[in-house]
């Protein structure tokens, strides 16, 4: 394979202010973080303790394998709405007895536990993960349901939680339910729907209706261990399969559960893992502080891949999309990635070709967005950009192979579809701090709505405020920019998280990791193209 080589030049000021402005926006997303980590508060948290209880977090250090790893998901949802950061449950993957498991983990600090419109968002999430990848899914249950403030939000759609528990056993992905305190009415569904079933003794209760609600309902009284208490369970109702003595000893039967699995991944395995040439630090320095100013995403590349070698694929054709093979962690994977934005028809044309090869190849594709779309104008009108772009729409929704991908900076336009966004249903998707995605660049929406504004007024032959319209730009700039930052975006579940540039290579390693716990195949037919 070809070795990248780097231009780049650490000692210039354009680096400086770019590490800095990049440490500026980590130390804001660390900020964020921390409010997330912090779940109900200082209050809310010593009382859990005091009552003898572990925290989520501290429930799942103890759950994955010492040392092992932890990708924590969707750290940052429901930032920006009236609900509380991180959505009240905490959702990662992590090895557990050497088996990578998908874990989702109520935070009873925060409201109890209770579930509202983002815990829904964030779970289901988890569960596709789980899924796709053919991961088992660890439910570290302590809940007092839905927030019953936000019940016409939630109801409805929370059925999908119990369906897609069913569906994941039949699928032959295991479930299984750690209980540690409360899993009432719908959530009593949950244990019961899963695979396996460990109770907290004196702790955990799982019940339709509590003692209250039975007594208005039968006018039977009774109280919390007969109606659903560990020992009720795990000697009359069956649904306990293993009772723990405390907290701990849930935990460790977890383990044993997940070390009987007897689970082997389906995919291939990885080769020789060989570090980057160059320093991940250097990422810092990459990225322009002027989102408009694009960057070579090589030098990206030679800090990412294996060994820094780089197979470019059509390398002076289409030459805004750098196409080509590499190793990421020792697994192969294809690589598209934006160099100048703007994707034109031989860069649509060369990804399509592309992505079809890789899919006949059986090798996961890595997005690296940085793209304001496709190009419009009257000459690329004319040449077939409407056509040429959507063959590559078609190959990418078509693709079988699992996809990645990762916003390194803009992501307007068609250009976030052709490049594998959310709504293409990449296996994970991450962007860094400094990302921005929306219809268009702020200046420009406000311009199209400004033009069509001026062009409505002289069709009524009325006069156009140039003050009004001037003010209009401005909000609109103002509102856009806001709502295409990485927190808003990452807030709304648009990706998997805000992650630092370094950590990339990383993150992708794992990532890359738990997808092979699957087949990798391409597919077998595409729709058809319009040449």
């Amino acid at each position: 394979m070809s070795t990248l080589r780097t231009a780049l030049d650490t000692r210039s000021p354009e680096y400086a202010a770019n590490r800095e402005a990049l440490l500026g926006k980590l130390a804001e997303l660390d900020a964020e973080h921390a409010r997330a980590l912090a779940g109900g508060g200082p209050k809310y948290t010593e009382r859990h303790h005091r009552r003898g209880k572990l925290l989520a977090r501290e429930r799942i250090e103890l759950l994955v394998d010492p040392d092992g790893p932890f990708l924590e998901l969707s750290p940052l949802a429901a930032w920006g709405t009236d609900h509380p950061l991180g959505a009240s449950v905490v959702t990662g993957i992590g090895v557990v007895e050497g088996v990578e498991c998908v874990v989702v983990a109520n935070d009873p600090t925060v409201r109890g536990g209770a579930s509202n419109p983002w815990t829904l968002r964030k779970t289901f999430r988890a569960n596709d993960i789980a899924l796709a990848n053919r991961l088992p899914l660890i439910g570290l249950v302590e809940s007092g349901g839905a927030d019953l403030a936000s019940q016409s939000e939630i109801f409805i759609p929370g059925g999908r939680a119990f369906r897609d528990l069913t569906r994941l056993s039949a699928a032959g992905v295991p479930t299984i339910s750690a209980v540690f305190g409360n899993a009432t009415a719908g959530g009593a569904y949950v244990p019961g729907l899963s695979d396996y079933v460990i109770m907290v003794k004196d702790r955990a209760k799982v019940f339709l209706g509590g003692p209250p609600l039975v007594r208005m309902a039968t006018g039977e009284e009774s109280d919390d261990e007969s109606l659903g208490g560990a020992r009720m369970h795990g000697t009359t109702s069956g649904l306990a399969d293993f009772v723990a003595e405390d907290e701990v000893d849930a935990i460790r039967l977890t383990r044993r559960v997940v070390a009987r699995l007897n689970r082997r991944k389906l995919g291939p395995a990885p080769g020789p893992v060989e570090a980057p040439l160059f320093d991940e630090e250097e990422l810092l320095g990459l990225v322009p502080t002027d989102p408009r100013v694009p960057f070579d995403p090589r030098e990206v590349l030679a800090r990412l891949v294996d060994g820094s070698r780089f197979d470019e694929f059509k390398p002076d054709y289409g030459t805004s999309l750098v196409t080509g093979w590499a190793d990421l962690h020792g697994y192969p994977v294809g690589v598209l990635a934006n160099a100048r934005g703007v994707l034109f028809s031989e860069e649509a044309q060369k990804a399509t070709q592309f992505i079809q090869l890789a899919n006949a190849a059986d090798t996961p594709l890595l997005f690296l967005q940085n793209t304001t779309g496709y190009m419009v104008g009257e000459r690329y009108e004319q040449g077939g950009i409407v056509k040429h772009g959507a063959m590559m729409i078609n190959a990418v929704s078509n693709s079988t192979v699992p996809h990645l991908t990762v916003v390194m900076g803009a992501s307007y336009g068609a250009g976030n579809y052709g490049m594998c966004g959310r709504a293409y249903d990449p296996r994970f998707l991450f962007t860094w701090p400094n990302a921005r995605s929306a219809v268009m660049g702020p200046a420009q929406l406000a311009g199209v709505l400004s033009i069509v504004a001026r062009q409505a007024a002289a069709a009524k032959g009325q006069p156009y405020d140039d003050g009004h319209d001037a003010a209009m730009r401005r909000a609109v700039e103002e509102q856009v920019e806001q709502q295409s930052l990485a927190p808003f975006l990452s807030g709304r579940l648009y990706d998997d998280g805000v992650i630092d540039p370094r950590d990339t290579r990383t993150v992708l390693g794992l990532c890359l990791s738990a997808i092979h716990s699957g087949p990798i195949r391409g597919a077998d037919g595409y729709g058809v193209f319009r040449m």
